[in-house]
């Protein structure tokens, strides 16, 4: 087929569409990458166990290295787990605008105390070591096992 022929242009613009969009997707996940070593001093294993999604998988990111988009649960997985919006994976993937509009249902309220931990992490004020020490509690407290129910219970019988 040469050049000049409609199939050939079709063709190249879809290549270079999804081109672009592994490039976006790559440099969105080096850079949440780069913001978990530099802030939460996490190497590249930490980011996988805290996420849930393998170092191989995580490395073809950043390669750009896949034929098919990646697993929508994948993307959300580790964004949740480095506190990142998933949208914004979302956008650098292309997959913005074949989203189902979302009902726009108010958040629920903000409890009191996690508001003012809110505060603490953006007040130029706090240390940056105590910045750490709050990030990490709440990291542990965020994905800490849950106890079963009937040991919940036996801990309200023990009170």
């Amino acid at each position: 087929m040469n050049p000049g022929s409609v199939g050939w242009s079709y063709r190249h613009e879809v290549t270079e569409t999804a081109h672009a969009r592994k490039i976006a997707f790559a440099t969105f996940v080096r850079r949440a990458l780069d913001d978990a070593r530099a802030t939460r001093a996490w190497t590249g294993t930490e980011v996988s166990r805290r996420t849930g999604v393998s170092r191989q998988t995580i490395n073809r990111w950043v390669r750009g290295d896949w034929a098919s988009d990646p697993e929508a649960e994948r993307v959300v997985a580790f964004c949740e787990g480095l506190g990142l919006n998933p949208a914004v994976a979302f956008t650098a993937l292309g997959w913005d605008r074949a989203a189902a509009p979302r009902s726009s249902a108010a958040p629920p309220p903000m409890d009191p105390d996690v508001e003012a931990l809110l505060r603490r992490l953006v007040d130029p004020n706090v240390s940056d070591a105590e910045k750490f020490h709050i990030r990490e509690t709440i990291r542990y407290l965020a994905y800490r096992p849950t106890l079963p129910v009937d040991v919940r219970k036996r801990g309200k019988q023990a009170g």
